[in-house]
């Protein structure tokens, strides 16, 4: 069974193509700069990488380059062979608890829910409407960014604002990197052999988010209405005193959209390092003696060890610290350094395993509190996962 996991971005498109029957990637790869000069194009495949440049004008362009690709390097021999697709979605608002089936209908939502993730949602859509063109027979699941957190209880994703924001406009906490987190959820469950694990699961990448996790249900996570919400990361600021805004409004006489667009593209690491977004540049320079940078470190872990604290009373303990995605799977100084901000809860960190990256791996000592492990997500597989189900079901 043939399954391939879609992830469209504004320009780009990148792509994994899975024999499902032993979940092995077969072929993946990306279309970058899709409608701009340069367009690049990427595909691995038996241990082959080929990157060249190709005009790419817009995504119904990238999806017939994908598939021509994929049957000229003898990747599949037609394009029947390609038995589901899943797209990765964004925002489905509160109307999406589970991935489903593409149909007029839901395109049509995610027009309609554009409003909260215009950059994501749109570019989703484009990629639905490129490849229902050119594959109008093929099963389309949409796996929501969004669905994994929709079991948080009203106390948790309301905000204390008037009521009518949210009745009216559907301002409440919607969450984001749901799939990663349900990933780690499945994955420690299964590692563990049990379904009712306690888990503070850290996805640490240029953006991150933290998700409490009871019994493989979403009870909380950091991010909120938007990606802008919870800890600081690569660029955004997470959290912060909303009378910032117009103060910096007044001061520099921007409007609101500048400003939110300074916390979005301008914060964060970038922000307080001067320097960079990348956690790797910013170690570079503290241990070369650049306070700024320390400072953006330290900062950064405080910001991740609060949420973990917060969550672990909220779940009333728990059993499982998992850190992941790029820089949770990768950065030993951070996670280091989050693991002994939390030495008060009895965690202890194990430095000859926490130099071990991209794998999975007990990073704790045998006498901590908590077990505290590295489990590299995989949101591909995870769609794709997705998509079998509906295909074993006969839908």
């Amino acid at each position: 069974m043939k399954i391939m996991s879609i992830n469209t971005g504004s320009s780009s498109l990148k792509f994994s193509l899975f024999d499902m029957d032993n979940e092995t990637v077969i072929a993946s790869g990306l279309f970058e700069r899709i409608g701009m000069e340069n367009s690049n194009c990427i595909i691995k495949y038996n241990g082959v990488k080929l990157e060249h440049l190709i005009p790419i004008s817009n995504h119904t362009d990238a999806v017939n380059a994908l598939l021509d690709k994929l049957i000229s390097l003898n990747i599949i021999n037609s394009l029947e062979e390609i038995d589901g697709i899943g797209h990765r979605l964004v925002h489905g608002k509160d109307k999406y608890s589970k991935s489903v089936i593409i149909t007029d209908e839901v395109v049509k939502d995610l027009e309609e829910f554009k409003v909260f993730a215009p950059l994501h949602n749109g570019a989703n859509i484009l990629g639905i409407n490129a490849f229902r063109e050119k594959l109008p027979n093929t099963l389309m699941i949409g796996v929501f960014d969004t669905a994994f957190h929709q079991t948080m209880d009203e106390v948790n994703y309301i905000y204390p604002v008037p009521f009518d924001w949210y009745k009216d406009y559907g301002v409440r906490k919607y969450g984001f990197h749901g799939t990663s987190h349900r990933y780690i959820a499945l994955t420690a469950s299964k590692m563990f052999n049990r379904d009712d694990l306690k888990i503070i699961s850290c996805h640490l990448g240029s953006g991150g988010s933290i998700c409490a996790i009871d019994s493989l249900k979403c009870i909380d996570t950091s991010m909120g209405f938007t990606p802008l919400a919870g800890i600081m990361m690569g660029t955004r600021s997470g959290d912060i005193d909303p009378s910032i805004i117009p103060y910096v409004m007044e001061k520099e006489g921007k409007n609101a959209s500048e400003v939110i667009d300074d916390l979005n593209r301008k914060s964060g690491l970038l922000g307080l390092s001067l320097k960079s977004s990348d956690m790797r540049d910013i170690i570079n320079a503290f241990e070369s003696g650049d306070s700024q940078a320390l400072l953006a470190f330290k900062k950064y872990c405080r910001c991740v060890t609060n949420y973990i604290a917060q969550y672990y009373v909220e779940l009333g303990g728990c059993d499982l610290i998992v850190f992941t995605a790029g820089l949770g799977e990768n950065s030993i100084p951070t996670r280091k350094q989050i693991c002994d901000n939390l030495s008060a809860l009895g965690v202890k960190i194990d430095e000859e395993k926490n130099n071990i990256c991209q794998k999975t791996i007990k990073l704790s000592t045998d006498d901590s509190s908590i077990p505290v492990y590295c489990i590299p997500t995989n949101e591909e597989l995870m769609i794709a996962r997705d998509v079998k189900k509906f295909l074993e079901s006969g839908i």
